[in-house]
């Protein structure tokens, strides 16, 4: 039907309502199919009222009177009046007839009235809903816990729903934001790194301060061909805006390529004493080489060398640089199998295991 005949039907409902006498089945009726045409006229608020109206003639059945309960949760929502959708919606919950995006308007209209608590309440309720039937819950649900334990000031609240974020869409902002919060706490340089090697191959790392300390820390662990290419890829991707850090990071540069082009010519010798070698520290320092260097597959060999040898130092370093060889090569399956390996590392940071595994969860197959 045209709009204009939708009008043409609301004034013969009107003439209707005019009748007498009426029964409160004829006003439920009418009430009903005004509803319905203010909705297809868009006249929300006016189609409100009349199933409204409508439902107080207690004439609908109880299946009818549940829909029209759910109809009347949505247009009072669409026409912001929330203390009314929240009693609705509430109704509907009980009745069990919500579904997933039912539940999510609940919580959208708490966060609107800054109530984080039931906002969470029910964004929980409407994520259930969702995966259990079979869908994948909506992103705005997670984005409303995140802010409002943003705004409590709770880090270890707001790195949970990240980390929900990111096994939902894996996003690289969500990615940015949970290493950062995960940053901020640590002081152990060897775990600190580790953080990083999860910004940099998520490529969630987008200040050029973050690349100078990466480099920073590989030089130190004797990583400086891996430096050096951290480093290479800040300033092709215009990561150093300011002249003083362009300054900063060719100084610093220049005196990792040269340590850098040192370990590539000797990789083949130490290779091999790292091969006679009974304990498994050399071969893991060997394939770290090999992983600076691009050279993937060599760094694989080593790596899985030394870790059937034993007597590694930096376990979790071993399985960290075999899966992200893996990853280079495009073996995900084999990456997934090294990073499972961090969970027999003894003592290792809780922290760095929690976001290896959520990097590993997140490789395709």
């Amino acid at each position: 039907m045209q709009a204009s005949q939708w009008a043409e039907a609301l004034k013969n409902l009107e003439a209707a309502e005019q009748k007498s006498p009426l029964t409160p089945f004829d006003k439920k009726t009418i009430y009903d199919f005004k509803g319905f045409a203010n909705v297809r006229l868009n006249h929300l608020k006016e189609a409100e009222s009349d199933y409204e109206q409508a439902l107080a003639t207690g004439q609908y059945t109880a299946e009818d009177a549940a829909k029209t309960t759910r109809m009347l949760f949505r247009l009072s929502a669409g026409n912001q009046q929330y203390t009314k959708a929240l009693e609705y919606g509430k109704q509907v919950a009980e009745g069990g007839t919500a579904n997933a995006d039912d539940l999510a308007v609940m919580s959208q209209i708490y966060y609107l009235q800054k109530d984080c608590k039931n906002s969470g309440v029910w964004a929980d309720k409407a994520i259930s809903a969702a995966r259990k039937a079979g869908e994948a819950p909506k992103e705005n649900l997670f984005q409303f816990k995140l802010q409002c334990a943003s705004d409590a000031g709770d880090n270890g609240a707001m790195a949970a729903v990240l980390m929900d974020l990111i096994k939902l869409t894996n996003k690289t902002n969500y990615w940015n934001t949970l290493l950062r919060i995960e940053r901020q706490d640590e002081r152990d340089d060897h775990n600190l790194l580790m953080i990083y090697r999860v910004m940099y191959d998520t490529d969630s790392m987008n200040a050029g301060s973050d690349y100078m300390e990466m480099a920073q820390l590989l030089g130190d662990a004797a990583l400086p061909g891996e430096a050096a290419s951290v480093l290479d890829k800040a300033m092709n991707s215009g990561k150093f805006t300011e002249q003083k850090d362009k300054d900063r990071a060719t100084r610093l540069s220049n005196t990792l390529k040269p340590r850098a082009e040192t370990d590539k010519k000797g990789e083949a010798a130490f290779d091999a004493e790292a091969a006679k070698n009974p304990a498994g520290e050399l071969d893991i320092k060997s394939g770290e080489v090999y992983y600076g260097s691009g050279d993937y597959q060599s760094a694989v060999t080593a790596i899985t060398r030394g870790i059937e040898k034993k007597g590694i130092k930096h376990l979790d370093e071993a399985y960290v640089y075999l899966g992200r060889a893996q990853v280079a090569l495009k073996n995900n399956p084999e990456a997934k199998k090294a990073f499972t390996g961090l969970k027999s590392v003894p003592n290792i940071s809780p922290r760095v295991l929690k976001l290896w595994e959520l990097y590993s969860d997140k490789l395709g197959s």
